[in-house]
């Protein structure tokens, strides 16, 4: 991995699934004995326990199309 000139790095695709982290997702480095860990930012609830889940649907059919499939025709 580089970092840029800005100190910005890309976290792989892999690692943004395992860690659920997407697009807006707030994360914090934490230091323990010399190692940092990357970790989602839970703590500050503005997401709600679903939050991680934001952007990921892969239905492939629109949102009007799911909503008229739980509504009573």
């Amino acid at each position: 991995m580089r970092i840029t000139a800005e100190g910005q790095v890309t976290i792989p695709a892999n690692i943004r699934a395992i860690l659920g982290i997407t697009p807006q997702t707030e994360i914090q480095f934490i230091e323990e004995g010399g190692r940092f860990y990357i970790v989602r930012d839970d703590d500050l609830g503005n997401k709600g326990d679903l939050g991680r889940f934001r952007g990921i649907a892969t239905a492939g059919i629109s949102t009007d199309e799911i909503l008229s499939l739980t509504r009573e025709t």
